[in-house]
């Protein structure tokens, strides 16, 4: 990750507004359900409606990341083709000669790419390297290594 905004993948942006979309949905939903200046009955219903007031605050601070990550993502731009980050689509020659495209993401989604979220061993291992360079990570199974063959961008594919 750099000092500066970080880009943002497409799809990572598609899960973002999808998850901006649900929260604020949900935030509507729980805020009907407050009775605002009316008086509240029993200690129950007053300790309910404490709880629902935290639950629209704890979905305003979720709201204000997403949006601001949305932001960050726009100023950013597109990611670099010349080195490996957030949103960089990249083909890999893994030691046993496989060959495949994957997307350096924020967030784990169903895709066409295989998604490699940044904070995984693969995704550090990759972020800021540049195509010809071997990178080596831990697995489960032990240490893996692979060679960075070419990097694009969101959208570009390498076969």
């Amino acid at each position: 990750m750099t000092d500066g905004p970080e880009p943002i993948s497409a799809e990572a942006l598609r899960a973002l507004q999808g998850e901006l979309a649900q929260l604020r949905a949900e935030r509507e939903r729980v805020l009907g359900t407050l009775r605002g200046e009316e008086p509240v009955g029993d200690r129950a219903d007053a300790a309910d409606e404490v709880q629902r007031a935290d639950q629209v605050a704890r979905l305003d601070l979720r709201i204000a990341e997403v949006e601001g990550r949305i932001r960050e993502g726009a100023v950013a731009g597109a990611p670099s083709t010349e080195v490996v980050g957030v949103g960089s689509t990249v083909a890999v020659r893994f030691s046993d000669g496989v060959e495949e495209t994957v997307e350096i993401s924020e967030v784990a989604e169903e895709s066409e790419l295989t998604l490699v979220t940044a904070d995984s061993p693969l995704g550090r291992a990759l972020l800021g390297r540049h195509a010809g360079e071997t990178v080596g990570y831990e697995t489960p199974g032990g240490p893996a290594s692979a060679v960075v063959v070419s990097i694009g961008n969101g959208g570009a594919r390498t076969a």
